[in-house]
């Protein structure tokens, strides 16, 4: 099982996952042309994926639906409430649309996919565990850990994790204090430290790889991402490899295929 990020950050995030012939989207916030790229690059077309899933409805996850469902008949999996804000702004994306319920277990091809609610300021934000022949977990657009999100991916080989923010450089940065409220609220994001705390226990409970994703581009920087949470796994009795998901480029594979997380 690898993972290629095909983007990341505010501004557009699009992720591959691929498990022998089984071939998953998560999130779909960049152009349909970018991803049909993306996937160009990994020697596959739109016809090779299985499915999508989307986390939540904000653009920079969803943007290259509208476009998508014109040409391509993926099945789209999400939230119920998520799938009815999509139906209501994407025309004819309802017939693709396959609603799953937070804590339900759903099966695509071989890979079995675990649902489970997050916390952000979205109608029914979830993420998502992939388990195949290794298990991967996603976890971004969260303002904090929530208890479903820690028991789901609890073991996971490989995780995708949200480190949006250093959290001195968004006090002092120039946002307006209402968007500052936001990102550092319970339905928020992700903060350099925050991540570093859940991915020291990540770690005790056997991840090996930690892919940290949907960064800031104002409030962060790859190093300072990298630094903070490498900082607190230092202090684990584990080996961890520890990358950070490039903004726009496709990303080398991630996951236990592959030797190690590549620099």
């Amino acid at each position: 099982m690898t993972i290629h990020t095909l983007a990341s950050g505010s501004e557009g995030n699009c992720l591959l996952l691929s498990d022998g012939g089984v071939h998953l989207l998560l999130d779909a916030g960049i152009s349909t042309r970018r991803i049909k790229a993306g996937l160009l690059q990994l020697g596959l077309t739109m016809a090779d994926v299985d499915g999508v899933l989307i986390t939540h409805e904000h653009s920079d996850h969803v943007s290259g639906l509208q476009t998508m469902v014109k040409h391509h008949r993926i099945p789209i999996y999400t939230s119920p409430g998520t799938a009815r804000q999509l139906a209501y702004r994407i025309a004819g994306i309802e017939s693709l649309l396959r609603p799953v319920e937070p804590g339900t277990v759903f099966s695509v091809g071989d890979c079995r996919v675990t649902v489970f609610r997050t916390s952000h300021d979205a109608a029914q934000s979830v993420d998502y565990r992939v388990d195949g022949s290794a298990a991967v977990g996603f976890l971004t657009d969260t303002g904090y850990v929530t208890p479903e999100a820690e028991a789901a991916l609890a073991g996971v080989d490989t995780l995708v994790l949200e480190s949006n923010h250093d959290v001195e450089w968004l006090r002092s940065g120039p946002y307006p204090y209402s968007l500052k409220a936001r990102i550092l609220g319970d339905e928020g994001h992700l903060s350099n430290d925050a991540a570093a705390e859940f991915a020291a226990r990540m770690a005790r409970c056997g991840t090996r790889c930690i892919v940290l994703a949907h960064l800031s581009r104002e409030n962060n920087t790859p190093q300072r991402a990298w630094d903070t949470v490498q900082r607190r796994l230092n202090t684990v009795e584990a080996e961890v490899l520890l990358e950070v998901a490039p903004r726009s480029e496709v990303s080398p594979p991630y996951g236990m295929e592959v030797p190690v997380c590549s620099e």
